[in-house]
């Protein structure tokens, strides 16, 4: 009887969940038309049948139970979601109470804008939980077209055969639907907040741009009342409650944005400490095989005083210039712990006075920063502005000189103090007319465009140093003892890098004025519009960048010897040859790289490409023969190795020692110290006499004449003795001596011996100088 009611109740429950809201008159129609069709057609479904449409149904209903169910990544989604709430609930309680410098807000701009990303991103990926639980009802839905299961559930007297198979089924019906009503609910209050938080930061969005026009450079339009016609009517008490809720407020941002840049800080810290071993594994060595006191003839002004301080400067600028959003606090704090980094390197390299003018610097670089970011605006901290702008511009006209002469580059630092005094004049005019705002981001640009010119001086100087102290321990290392002149090469290295610091100096400076990016919004806009000639369409920013990137693998196959320890103009015996093949083989690699890097940025069609290179090879044909036979000559030669830099050769009618090759060109350095450049063309074409080939001895030969009361076996003992005794002679390989005429006491011979090539003529001196000392010892007489 019991059983008889469930499923008196389980009927109807399954049957609205398949069937919908049929009338009982469409009942009634479908029941009398299928009784007619199993009179008339014997089609009832049997027991396994029904059974397996029933499993069918139970698996439909798991497999959807299964897919309602959120999976870690919806997990993580929910957990980003509320990470996008602290981050929107910190920045819009920071823009309440924090003061309005640019820095801040290019901040908050640029973090809204991520935000909002984040928050289109969560909204899209809400959008697709929804329809995905919408196909999921549909799958339960579609099991009302299953005819077999409909059948049995309109027939009562087969549906009690299944009794216990309807109440799992109505088990799992019931616990699939009580899951995806929770979770529809559960996504329609995200998507709700995330609407929400999305109005929230559109209305956010507009406060930032408000304030930043506000702060543009408008130096006529008011701000804030003029200075003479505004008092401080603000008690100390609230100036007091109203510093502690700035330096809250602040430190909050700072910690924010510190743990938003975490990653990328902290790869720059790993960076920097490779720097750092690398740097002391270097001077290590050297200090360990005693060619420490060589390191003090390079004038390392760094260096030499440890590592830890040059390679926190690197790291520290670099942090300053890659955060160009970063808040006021934390951008701030990086640059004066930059100063006071420099301030320990020049305790003890600058003179007294300049290095008292530096610390009056930084006292008004720290005041300043504290005035801006602390104390409300008001008369009290626009007086105080103003100050800090009169001392600055006495200070740029009197005392800057001496920081100058201290300096490695000079030159920019004209231009660094023009600006400097220019942008202090600029202070006090906004600030005394009501252009507050502008005042404040002027002022601390100028000392900021001041102390970062001199932090990059530093820079510089530093990565030279690293750069010959590399080279220099690399020649140790290949047994190369001698100084190089460090300061040509010095001179060749900086050029580059001068305009890598330019691009970070303007950068600093147009980032504090509130222009860079609309800066590089122009610029990008400029370059990366299209532009057609005939059929070809192509962009500035192409074409910049193709430029761009030969230039630099121009660059780059041009200083990579320096890293392998090679300097120009170099003449060692010991010369590694096998070391200069693969040097060469590197250049190449790099020039051919750099060529199809720079084709490709061009965003050249390839069907173009085709159109010039059979223009290039129309040229060919006409007049560039001789170009590209150099250059194929130059590859085969660098590959095939017949000649290598540092052999001594003899082509035609020159000869002298391999200095470099290149693509096109090979230059010799003849003995009377011309350089001779040949084609590489000439070089494959002609018979060549190599003269290192195998080794660097060549076996040379004196004549000499001897006449005394001695014998053979004595002229022959103090020869052999004479060229033992000579550094410059191979001994490995045993002297010949040759008697080309005997007669009474007189002695005609012909000496051959192995020798550096590179030293024929000292050695061949050297022999004789030797050869007439003994034999003079022992009485007898010597002519050469």
């Amino acid at each position: 009887m019991i059983a008889k009611r469930n499923l008196i109740y389980l009927f109807p429950l399954l049957a609205l969940f398949f069937l919908g809201p049929l009338t009982y008159s469409q009942t009634t129609k479908i029941k009398k038309k299928e009784t007619r069709t199993r009179l008339f057609n014997d089609t009832t479904a049997t027991d396994s049948e029904y059974l397996m449409a029933i499993e069918k149904a139970g698996e439909i209903l798991e497999s959807a139970y299964n897919d309602a169910t959120f999976d870690s990544n919806s997990h993580h989604l929910f957990g980003e979601i509320k990470r996008t709430q602290s981050k929107l609930d910190l920045i819009l309680t920071s823009l309440k109470g924090a003061n309005p410098n640019v820095r801040n807000q290019q901040m908050y701009s640029i973090v809204l804008d991520e935000i909002q990303q984040k928050l289109d991103e969560q909204n899209t990926a809400i959008n697709e939980r929804n329809l995905t639980l919408e196909k999921i009802k549909n799958r339960v839905i579609d099991l009302r077209k299953d005819k077999t299961l409909m059948t049995l559930l309109k027939d009562t007297i087969r549906r009690k055969q299944f009794k216990k198979e309807f109440a799992d089924l109505k088990k799992r019906y019931l616990s699939t639907d009580s899951l995806m009503t929770k979770n529809q609910g559960i996504l329609n209050t995200k998507k709700r907040l995330t609407v929400q938080r999305k109005i929230a930061v559109s209305n956010a969005m507009l406060m930032v741009e408000n304030k930043l026009e506000k702060s543009g450079i408008s130096m006529l339009k008011k701000e804030y009342p003029s200075l003479w016609s505004t008092g401080d009517s603000v008690s100390k008490k609230a100036v007091t409650q109203n510093l502690k809720a700035k330096i809250i407020i602040e430190e909050s941002v700072a910690a924010y944005y510190l743990s938003y840049r975490a990653g990328g800080l902290i790869t720059l810290v790993f960076f920097m400490g490779l720097l750092g071993w690398y740097v002391s594994r270097n001077l290590k060595y050297l200090r360990t095989n005693g060619h420490d006191e060589n390191l003090m003839q390079f004038d390392f002004k760094y260096l030499n005083k440890g590592v830890i301080l040059p390679v926190t400067i690197i790291g520290l600028t670099i942090a300053v210039v890659s955060n160009l959003y970063a808040p006021a606090l934390f951008i701030e704090l990086l640059q004066l712990i930059l100063l006071s980094v420099l301030t320990i390197i020049f305790k003890s390299r600058w003179s007294k006075t300049a290095l008292q003018n530096w610390m009056i610097l930084i006292g008004l670089f720290f005041i300043l920063c504290f005035l801006d970011l602390f104390i409300e605006i008001g008369f009290v901290q626009r007086c105080a502005f103003i100050i800090i702008n009169i001392m600055g511009i006495r200070y740029g006209l009197v005392q800057i000189k001496t920081i100058k002469n201290q300096l490695y580059i000079q030159g920019f630092f004209k231009w660094a103090s023009i600006i400097f005094i220019g942008l202090n004049v600029l202070a006090i005019f906004d600030n005394a007319f009501g252009r507050v705002s502008l005042a404040n981001m002027l002022a601390l640009t100028a000392f900021v465009s001041l102390t970062q010119i001199i932090a990059l001086s530093v820079l510089l100087k530093i990565i030279l140093e690293i750069i010959l102290l590399q080279i220099y321990t690399t020649r140790i290392k290949r047994g190369i003892e001698k100084i190089f002149d460090h300061e040509s090469l010095s001179n060749t290295l900086k050029r580059p890098f001068i305009l890598v610091i330019i691009y970070m100096w303007i950068v600093v400076i147009a980032s504090n004025l509130n222009i860079w990016e609309s800066l590089r919004t122009s610029f990008t806009s400029l370059l990366t519009h299209p532009n057609t000639i005939g059929s070809i369409t192509f962009t500035l920013g192409n074409i910049v960048l193709f430029f761009i990137i030969i230039w630099i693998a121009h660059l780059l196959q041009k200083y990579v010897a320096y890293f392998f320890g090679e300097i120009d103009d170099e003449n060692e015996e010991n010369i590694n040859k096998r070391q200069h093949s693969k040097l060469l083989i590197t250049r190449l690699i790099v020039l051919i790289g750099g060529y199809l890097l720079a084709v490709a940025a061009s965003g050249m069609p390839l069907d173009k490409l085709s159109i010039l290179l059979g223009a290039l090879g129309v040229g060919v044909g006409l007049g560039l023969q001789n170009v590209v036979n150099n250059f194929v000559s130059g590859v085969i030669l660098i590959f095939d190795k017949p000649i290598q830099i540092g052999d001594v050769i003899d082509i035609s009618s020159e000869s002298g020692r391999v200095k470099s090759m290149g693509l096109r060109t090979t230059k010799i350095n003849a003995a009377n110290g011309a350089e001779i450049i040949i084609p590489n063309g000439n070089l494959l074409s002609q018979n060549i006499t190599n003269w290192t080939y195998t080794d660097n001895y060549k076996l040379v030969e004196i004549s000499i004449e001897v006449a005394g009361e001695a014998t053979p076996d004595d002229i022959n003992s103090i020869i052999m003795n004479a060229l033992e005794s000579l550094p410059s002679v191979h001994n490995a390989k045993t002297p010949q001596i040759y008697y080309t005429a005997i007669s009474d006491e007189k002695y005609q011979l012909l000496i051959k011996f192995w020798c550096s090539i590179y030293k024929t003529e000292e050695a061949i001196s050297s022999a004789r100088q030797v050869l007439f000392s003994n034999f003079k010892a022992k009485g007898l007489s010597f002519s050469a």
